[in-house]
């Protein structure tokens, strides 16, 4: 098994958090700092240690939903001791080692996956699978049709065009309008920057839907594991992308 896909299904990070942390020499193997990527281990004999500690795999993986609320990191911890989403699993009684898939902004709120799949979190977060997010926005001003047009369409970035969203308007006024917008990529704050380019402001951001995993009624700060449904579907869009599909 290669050194990153162990870090992460471990628990540590995403492959691609991995790969930076075994180059910044932050990894053992049997006692000595491995930086090469390619490594291979053998979960059965050799020795890993991250952050002082020897991990090991479990013998089945874990899944969370976390209703992120706002002005939390999506973090495991913040060196200018803001809360994070470590915090609220451990508030939870959740006591299994969970990374977050992905990231939410301090600022935007919603559904959020943790788990110690790691295959699963590399698939989930590569652009290559495309996997859908909705949010539902509440920005400034009124969403005009061509404004409307040019969303469905692909507004243009300062680092690249975004890809065609998904709109359903819920409400518009000449002050405010309400939009649920499902984008399949995860550029940096992309969904405000989209709304940004148009002239609109967000005030409010909130994550519906993650893949096959919904917010629903999960209040804030909440917890609960991914029901057999979630995980189900979620496995399949790994076994998919494993088998060189696409989710």
């Amino acid at each position: 098994m290669r050194l990153q896909r162990f870090l992460a299904q471990a628990g540590i990070a995403s492959r691609r958090k991995a790969e930076e942390l075994i180059a910044a020499g932050s990894v053992r193997v049997n006692g000595s700092i491995v930086r090469e990527h390619g490594t291979v281990v053998d979960p059965a004999h050799d020795r890993v240690e991250y952050g002082g500690r020897v991990l090991t795999l479990s013998a089945s993986l874990a899944y969370y939903v976390l209703h992120k609320p706002y002005g939390v990191m999506t973090t495991m911890r913040d060196p200018e001791g803001r809360r994070t989403v470590a915090d609220l699993m451990r508030g939870a009684g959740v006591q299994r080692r969970v990374v977050p898939v992905g990231r939410l902004d301090y600022d935007t709120a919603g559904v959020l996956l943790l788990t110690d799949d790691g295959d699963l979190a590399h698939v989930l977060t590569h652009p290559r699978y495309g996997v859908e997010k909705t949010y539902r926005a509440t920005i400034r001003g009124r969403l005009t049709p061509e404004h409307v047009k040019a969303l469905r369409e692909g507004v243009r970035l300062d680092d690249g065009t975004a890809a065609p969203a998904g709109l359903h308007v819920i409400s518009t006024n000449r002050m405010h309008a309400v939009i649920d917008i499902t984008i399949h990529e995860g550029k940096n704050r992309q969904v405000r920057r989209m709304f940004e380019t148009l002239g609109h402001r967000v005030e409010a951001l909130t994550r519906l839907r993650f893949g096959p995993v919904a917010l629903g009624d999960l209040t804030a700060g909440a917890v609960r594991a991914a029901t057999e449904k979630e995980v189900r579907e979620l496995l399949g869009i790994r076994r998919a992308a494993e088998s060189g599909g696409t989710a």
